[in-house]
């Protein structure tokens, strides 16, 4: 492994200073999450299901919006393209706290549809201003750096929601959010090649197939929990694709597709349903200002999970990795303080960026390189739509038993997932004729 690339992109005034501005942008949206939850639960008095389904809307709202805002910065450029969406970040959230539960919805949704495209344009961004040499590293420094966020984000989403107001927190998303844009609107960083600060031409991969690139053994991975946000940009890709032509057909589409598809929105199933377990189960033992605390356990793990895994010579399927995830996420259930709950989230923390990263890398291995950014695009599509279902059935789970089952819940439907998609290979191979001789 060559760390000293490291150290020279880093040294790249430019690219410093995305990165740099890129963790700012994502705070605000990595503190959302706890805040929303809060703000339901407890300024508006209602079960963690009601707020499971704001995140969902938040979700689907993301994925259905993150591939209009990119064609804009397309067709009309970054900083024409980031106007509607600085306005609606400092406008839609800094009325929704002071909204009804239903109008809250409508504004969770409008949120996730005019959300700033921070991931979208930083990775496109990265991907004009490095050689293709660079970019796997310039990749794995914006992971780091999104690690480091989600670290920071919820804790302080905690502390203000705990100690403080909801209403003021989530204002102070919105505000900051909309800033961030600003910044990204003055710095202008090139979204592809010919623009000013970009790579030459002949140093970066040809025009369009910058979108397209392979989330596999090419390419950098997210580590999650933080792809669980991250992620959702990536979903829309999908969807596109859902809505668009599909030239050639879907001969792509196998058994062992769909079964590493499927892996993948349980893997985001089971992320996001952890995020709402451990508010819950905080908040029963009255240390809702550690949230912070886990959160940083959690993410720290995933960070030094994907990183020994990307160090690995050999892959690791990833329906085991998703079912390890899931049950070892069980046993978060039986927490009884921030201690115990930090140190229980460390095992399932530890296989979050793994599983995430062999599923992409096994969507890559199984389509043909021709149709590969259509099926990575499905395969975003699949941790979105797993994310969008993780929190309110975790929500339902507390609101119904109690909040050590959401961890119950969702860990032991993460590892049937995987025991499913076991059987499904199983009964694909026996069908499969054997050569005879």
């Amino acid at each position: 492994m060559d760390f000293a690339q490291y150290g020279l992109l880093w040294r790249r005034k430019e690219i410093r200073r995305l990165l740099i501005v890129a963790m700012v942008a994502r705070l605000p949206h990595s503190a959302a999450g706890v805040l929303l939850t809060l703000h339901v639960v407890q300024t508006l008095g209602l079960g963690y299901a009601a707020a499971g389904a704001v995140a969902a809307v938040l979700t689907i709202g993301i994925a259905l919006g993150a591939p209009w805002r990119g064609r804009r910065v397309d067709t009309v450029g970054l900083r024409a393209a980031l106007i509607p969406s600085v306005l609606a970040e400092a406008v839609v959230w800094g009325v929704a706290p002071h909204l009804s539960y239903p109008l809250l919805l409508v504004a969770a949704l409008v949120g996730g549809l005019f959300a700033l495209p921070v991931f979208s344009v930083v990775r496109q961004s990265l991907g004009a201003m490095t050689a293709a040499a660079q970019r796997r590293t310039a990749f794995a420094l914006d992971s780091i750096g999104t690690e480091v966020t989600f670290m920071v984000g919820p804790a302080i989403a905690a502390v203000v929601g705990v100690t403080f107001s909801t209403v003021w927190g989530i204002t102070a998303v919105g505000a900051s959010a909309a800033l961030a844009g600003l910044a990204l609107m003055w710095f202008n960083p090139p979204t592809r090649s010919g623009q000013p600060g970009a790579m030459p031409a002949d140093a970066v991969a040809p025009a369009g197939e910058w979108s397209d690139l392979p989330s596999g053994p090419e390419s950098a991975e997210s580590p999650a929990p933080a792809e669980v946000a991250a992620g959702q940009a990536d979903g829309a890709s999908g969807l596109r694709r859902l809505f668009g032509r599909m030239r050639g057909g879907a001969r792509w589409v196998t058994v062992a597709v769909i079964v590493v598809l499927a892996a993948g929105a349980g893997a985001g199933m089971v992320l996001s349903g952890t995020d709402v377990g451990i508010v819950a189960v905080l908040r029963a033992h009255g240390e809702g200002v550690q949230l912070g605390v886990v959160f940083f356990f959690w993410c720290f793990a995933s960070l030094i999970g994907g990183l020994v895994y990307g160090a690995m010579r050999r892959p690791v399927s990833p329906l085991v990795l998703l079912g390890g995830m899931g049950a070892l996420t069980i046993p978060m259930g039986f927490a009884h303080d921030t201690t115990s709950l930090s140190l229980l989230s460390i095992l399932p923390g530890l296989l979050c960026a793994p599983t995430l990263s062999a599923a992409s890398e096994k969507v890559a291995e199984l389509v043909r390189e021709d149709r590969r950014g259509e099926a990575m695009g499905w395969y975003g599509s699949a941790l979105t739509a797993g994310t969008a279902l993780g929190a309110p059935l975790t929500g339902t789970m507390i609101d119904a038993i109690g909040p050590w089952a959401g961890f119950v819940g969702i860990g032991a439907a993460g590892a049937l997932l995987s025991a499913a998609g076991v059987a499904a290979q199983s009964a694909r191979r026996r069908r499969s004729p054997r050569p005879v001789g």
